[in-house]
């Protein structure tokens, strides 16, 4: 049992993307309309990975103090006993106790080392044009507008050797880049290239006049 490999990072389509806040926001001395997106995972995600790793009859959850705590147990066969680690979840707006059973699950599942990346990624902010928000008399954040649906975006990204998210980045249904961090690998690849050819053609330019 490789359980390093519960580290892996999450692929691109097991990762929901949501929209924490809308509202206005002065970035790089520019104000402009920002979506404040937070990265989650869903508790599937969790289940297949142990599924997956350690294998169905090896792991197993507990609930304590009314789902608010969760303990998720594994099966150490090397040296016949279960390991087990915890954690507290909090209550979501919609079936407050099936969103606490799942957010202890999630978050138990984390100490397992299961989409733990996700704590690492960078602020996402995406500016929106005036026609895809509206706002609700008398409120200070935005809406989407019904014709917008961030879950259609397209998300991308890419990790380093060492699991951490080197590149992130989102299209929308038009397919036009509508943010993004980091350096693409290819294109990582070419600058570096392009540089040491040009730090190459530098040094024969001084010997030559030397």
């Amino acid at each position: 049992m490789k359980l390093d490999k519960l580290r892996d990072p999450l692929t691109i389509d097991q990762i929901d993307f949501r929209v924490q806040s809308i509202g206005k926001k002065k970035i790089e001395n520019v104000w402009g309309i920002y979506a404040t997106i937070l990265a989650y995972k869903d508790a599937r995600v969790d289940m297949e990975r142990l599924d997956n790793v350690v294998g169905t009859l090896n792991w197993t959850r507990r609930h304590t103090r009314e789902n608010h705590n969760c303990i998720v147990s594994i099966f150490d066969s090397e040296n016949n006993q279960w390991v087990s680690k915890e954690d507290t979840g909090t209550e979501s707006n919609t079936e407050a106790e099936k969103g606490l059973a799942s957010d202890s699950f999630k978050r138990a599942c984390f100490n397992w080392g299961i989409g733990r990346e996700l704590y690492d990624f960078p602020l996402i902010q995406i500016e929106l044009a005036e026609h895809e928000v509206w706002q609700p008399e008398g409120a200070k954040q935005f809406r989407l507008d019904g014709a917008v649906n961030l879950r259609e975006w397209n998300w991308y990204a890419e990790h380093d050797k060492n699991g951490k998210l080197s590149f992130l980045a989102c299209q929308d249904t038009h397919e036009i880049t509508r943010w993004s961090w980091g350096e693409m690998a290819e294109t990582k690849k070419k600058r570096l290239k392009e540089e040491a050819k040009a730090k190459k053609a530098a040094k024969a330019e001084e010997e030559v006049a030397a």
